[in-house]
């Protein structure tokens, strides 16, 4: 088969094509041009009919392709993880706005790594920890880390209990970030697109979407240091409840950031230790 062919003939879209023809042939867009006369040999055209398929199954790109750019960079990506989004990218953003110099981050609930692993190659001066409950999707951060060269402490468990957390972690961090499992059981969502081949334990909480966070909120005053932040991405429709439970448990300077589509994004709130 011919690349040329294959693009006439493909019923995904172009750019999707021209993605899965790159990763067969290691060709650059350039080189999809000036070669798509050449002839594919057989383990190349199998390898593009068997992804070609894969994808009309509606398996996300990410997936297929064991990659997805974030933040400029590339990020291995299996479905032990989340897939890396664009607006999560506001979430590094405002880690590195809070984040003072030599300052110490937690991010929790890591997945790929994308976030800890950005945090620490943007900021070189900070110490990053990043943890999640599953093994699987910690192997993932561990090699994105090693690939991108990052210096990242990882740990295993749940939230604040995990492998390596010790009474001198308390009062330690600057900032602590999460991007929660924070989808509605039952969300039409999670039965669309790409979120259907996605981790659903990472995605939701099988209640109200809230339970993540209450419990992150409830826990980070005994990690934060003076005036530390935490910072917590969430759904479109959860800005004026994240600000509620945030405020109830004692964060000041409480807010609520849109992202590109002028969505609720994410919500931050300052913690004071009251003597």
């Amino acid at each position: 088969m011919q690349p040329k062919t294959f693009l006439q003939n493909t019923p995904l879209p172009k750019t999707e094509a021209r993605m899965l023809l790159q990763a067969v042939t290691g060709w650059t867009r350039a080189q999809l041009i000036t070669r798509d006369g050449e002839m594919l040999d057989e383990g190349q055209t199998a390898d593009l009919q068997a992804m070609q398929q894969r994808r009309l199954n509606g398996e996300p790109m990410a997936y297929i392709l064991g990659w997805r750019e974030f933040y400029g960079r590339r990020f291995r990506t299996t479905p032990a993880t989340l897939i890396p989004r664009p607006e999560t990218e506001h979430l590094v953003e405002a880690v590195i706005g809070h984040l003072p110099a030599n300052g110490q981050v937690w991010d929790l609930g890591t997945g790929s790594g994308a976030v800890a692993v950005t945090v620490a190659l943007e900021r070189t001066d900070a110490a990053v920890r990043a943890s999640d409950i599953s093994g699987g999707a910690l192997a993932i951060a561990r090699k994105n880390a090693e690939n991108l060269g990052a210096r990242v402490e990882f740990a295993l468990g749940s939230w604040f209990e995990t492998d390596k957390t010790s009474s001198e972690d308390k009062h330690r961090f600057d900032v602590i970030v999460s991007n929660p499992p924070y989808i509605e059981a039952g969300d039409e969502h999670l039965s669309q697109g790409d979120l259907r081949f996605e981790p659903q334990t990472a995605l939701t909480d099988f209640a109200d979407g809230l339970t993540c966070i209450r419990e992150l909120a409830q826990r980070a005053p005994e990690f934060l240091k003076e005036g530390g932040w935490l910072l917590l991405e969430h759904g479109y429709n959860q800005g004026a409840a994240v600000r509620q439970i945030l405020t109830a448990n004692g964060f000041a300077e409480v807010s609520t950031q849109q992202d590109l589509a002028g969505l609720d994004r994410l919500t931050l709130g300052m913690f004071r230790h009251i003597e």
